[in-house]
């Protein structure tokens, strides 16, 4: 009866363990606790910067004054967004935005496949050595060949405000961040069945047919991938930007972006309101309210973009092995 009710007790202390911490097939209770309350920090101190800029976004100088007003607006206000939309000439400097990011990421995405393509599917000389300096060259900071190439551009007349230099760079594998564009394609194509491409020359296809037929449609993930981060990365440059069209150039003659217009922000605002500042120069004084309504509004359409592709991007990333498993 003893051993029986000891049995008893042991029994119900392994279902205890097993429920609080898990088994090899079932996570247990504590193990979920511990696992939410990281993420939930984790996804906190992500989120709180982007909370805290919205919340101020929709305040009002009273509110920004008033310290029980610290998340929550006494008043919700547009004129904050109003305010920085003329500021920026947002709806115009959004264009100029698109149009310099989406172009060289799309160079940049189909001259970086073909050559992440040839390395990982063709064998040549001294390969391991081209190879080692790709990977180096991935260790240098933007800084460093951003000045030889603005005075190659400089002396080619090619610094004139216009597009030019950034579709020459991206044309030429020497984009920003190409190396690692041209690593992530590289380690996806060598992923692929060579034995696919193979039959694809015996039925008759050349180099280029089995590169458009086999290897393109087969490496969306990676394309999906690489199209994301360089137009992330194209859209938040602001040294090469300055660099090569000008801090000063205007908008109405030149291009522009979202963060180059957040860069100048007080100037531009000052310069856009001076008209009505000299009546009422206390309710026009730039405060950080506008401040945080322009940032969201430079940030809205790469929040959005991530929103409808999340899914597929999270999918992509998993397929296309850029951490090297």
């Amino acid at each position: 009866m003893k051993a029986k009710t000891a049995e008893t007790r042991e029994a119900r202390r392994d279902r205890f363990r097993k429920l609080m911490l898990g088994s090899t097939e079932k996570r247990g209770v504590l193990m979920s606790i511990v696992v939410y309350v990281l993420l939930i920090t984790i996804a906190f101190i992500y989120m709180y910067p982007i909370l805290y800029m919205l919340s101020r976004s929709f305040m009002e100088k009273s509110d920004l004054l008033d310290a029980s007003a610290k998340w929550i607006p006494s008043t919700v206000t547009l004129k904050n967004y109003s305010d920085a939309i003329a500021t920026m000439d947002y709806w115009n400097s959004l264009a100029k935005n698109l149009y310099l990011a989406a172009v060289p990421t799309l160079c940049q995405v189909f001259i970086c496949s073909m050559v992440g393509y040839g390395l990982a599917r063709y064998n040549f000389p001294l390969k391991k050595f081209w190879m080692g300096v790709l990977i180096l060259s991935f260790l240098l900071p933007t800084q460093t060949t951003a000045l030889p190439n603005y005075l190659l551009f400089s002396r080619l007349k090619l610094v004139d405000g216009s597009i030019r230099p950034f579709l020459l760079t991206a044309i030429l594998g020497q984009g920003f961040k190409s190396v690692l564009c041209i690593l992530i394609f590289f380690n996806f194509h060598r992923q692929i069945p060579q034995s696919l491409v193979e039959a694809a020359e015996i039925d008759g296809a050349g180099h280029l047919k089995a590169y458009f037929g086999i290897a393109i449609p087969l490496s969306a993930a990676a394309i999906v991938v690489v199209t994301l981060f360089s137009f992330v990365w194209y859209w938040n440059e602001t040294y090469l930007v300055r660099m090569y069209l000008g801090y000063g150039t205007t908008r109405s003659t030149g291009l522009t972006t979202l963060m180059l217009e957040l860069q100048r922000f007080e100037d531009s605002y000052n310069s856009t309101f001076d008209a009505r500042a000299s009546s009422v120069t206390s309710t026009n004084k730039l405060n950080d309210a506008i401040r945080m309504a322009g940032t969201m509004l430079s940030i809205a359409p790469l929040m959005i973009m991530y929103f409808f592709l999340q899914k597929r991007f999270v999918e992509s990333v998993d397929r296309a092995g850029i951490t090297g498993e």
